[in-house]
């Protein structure tokens, strides 16, 4: 079955009955909660910087124009030629002819999701570019012929014993043993050839610095650096997003990312690169380009879904979201999965190409809590289900629904009366086993799971009893 947003309810009841994934993700999510939490906890600044983060992203976008105008100039005087593209196809395209004029047969490329946004793979393809992907986890999922199911780690739904298999299929001198030290080292016996023999490196980034025309990859892996510096042209392609003033403000966004993203206080390399080799350099590439990408970002500017281009694509929020832990990434048909992906969706595919998104969450917060830039997710997921609702693209039933529980809710006897006949009903339901396997119109949570007998009476009613005591 093809994986899209609109197949989302298929997507994730195919989720749901694998129990391969349902351990990998257990395994992967888990830690990244522990580990986040540590490094949080002994940063005692996290507060003022995620603070800090916040107010330097509004004001950058306030100013987006400004900043960029800024980063080209100083860009191209240090030796980049920059590009600017409003549309997938266009940054693409860019992309493409600089490969065709440079005659390059292959290309290696560090894990970027502006890249899978945009549609890089299928280009490479398209020009007749061999495509090797130098990242250890998007080395996994080409080989798997997968699509990432998460924007830091892409092949989190793989288990470690899959990858040992897939590795002794596909690898010339594979390893035959399933520890992850010895796959590390098999999938460097395969790529660090290719990285020495490429005519082209590609790259993303994650913050461009404005005052000095500077890029920013953040790896643990080193595989940036090696991926653009030895071939002869490396080719950027990044959000306009993606700019801040100056280093000082970088450095910001620096000490949150990392630990946001896999609990460290900081990655293994960042790396700061301005234009391309110089007289005297002992490496590098000597022509670099960047293709600064637009892609619906003006108009989220206008938008109510502004906040969300203050995203700095740590993962944090799927890494913290039961809808996420529940079902991965690829249940969500889209380049961006999780709470994130359920407001980027709508805002570049198109609120009716991905309706079911904005309702592929619990409300619970989580999302926000965690995020280090206090992206209001759930306030935005609200606001889309409202536009979906006004825009009638929800189904008969849903709105019928929707008419009847707002006509209770402005009753409140009423109302109270109904939501406490409803758990005394689910009580004696449930009353002989202690869960309910199934309960009239609530299919769509006990077709995967059973629902907990609830308490003794409402929310409402035990809180009053608990303020009484």
């Amino acid at each position: 079955m093809k994986q899209t947003s609109q197949h989302f309810t298929q997507n994730v009841k195919a989720a749901l009955a694998d129990p391969t994934l349902k351990i990998a993700l257990n395994r992967t999510t888990g830690l990244l909660q522990r580990r986040r939490a540590q490094v949080i906890e002994e940063f005692a600044e996290y507060g003022a910087a995620r603070a800090a983060a916040e107010k330097i992203k509004d004001h950058t976008l306030d100013n987006l124009g400004h900043y960029l105008e800024q980063f080209e100039a100083n860009a191209a005087a240090a030796g980049a030629t920059v590009h600017w593209a409003r549309t997938p196809k266009e940054a693409t395209d860019i992309v493409a002819d600089i490969c065709k004029a440079e005659g390059a047969r292959t290309a290696t490329r560090v894990k970027s999701m502006l890249g899978e946004e945009i549609g890089i793979p299928e280009a490479l393809a398209r020009a007749g570019v061999e495509r090797i992907e130098t990242d250890l986890a998007e080395h996994i999922i080409q080989l798997a012929e997968d699509p990432p199911s998460h924007i830091v780690m892409p092949a989190m739904h793989k288990t470690h014993e899959q990858v040992a298999d897939l590795f002794r299929e596909k690898h010339k001198v594979p390893s035959n043993s399933d520890e992850i030290a010895a796959l590390v080292e098999s999938a460097r016996r395969e790529l660090r050839p290719k990285f020495l023999d490429a005519d082209v490196g590609i790259s993303g980034a994650n913050f461009l610095i404005a005052d000095t025309g500077s890029i920013v990859t953040v790896t643990n892996e080193g595989n940036a650096e090696l991926t653009v510096t030895p071939p002869k042209t490396h080719i950027v392609t990044v959000g306009i997003e993606k700019i801040v003033p100056s280093m000082e403000h970088c450095a910001v966004f620096l000490r949150l990312l990392s630990r946001a993203a896999i609990g460290a206080e900081i990655t293994q390399y960042t790396t700061f690169y301005n234009g391309p080799k110089r007289t005297g350099d002992a490496d590098g590439p000597e022509n670099m380009h960047i293709v600064l990408v637009d892609n619906h970002r003006t108009e989220m500017l206008s938008d109510f879904l502004r906040p969300m281009l203050r995203c700095i694509r740590c993962g944090a929020c799927m890494n913290h979201c039961p809808v996420y832990a529940a079902v991965g990434g690829h249940a969500y048909g889209a380049v961006y999965p999780g709470p994130m992906g359920s407001v980027l969706t709508p805002a570049m595919a198109g609120l009716k190409n991905s309706k079911d998104l904005p309702n592929a969450c619990t409300l619970n917060g989580r999302c926000k809590e965690v995020c280090p830039v206090n992206i209001p997710l759930t306030d935005m997921l609200r606001s889309l289900r409202a536009r979906q609702f006004d825009g009638k693209l929800v189904t008969p039933v849903t709105r019928s629904a929707l008419v009847v529980w707002g006509w209770l809710v402005r009753r409140p006897g009423l109302y109270h009366l109904s939501t406490a006949l409803a758990v005394l009903a689910m009580r004696i339901w449930s009353m002989n086993r202690g869960r309910i396997r199934r309960f009239p119109m609530a299919g769509g949570w006990t077709g995967s799971r059973d629902l907990p007998q609830p308490g003794r009476g409402t929310f409402m009613q035990q809180y009053g009893r608990r303020k009484q005591k």
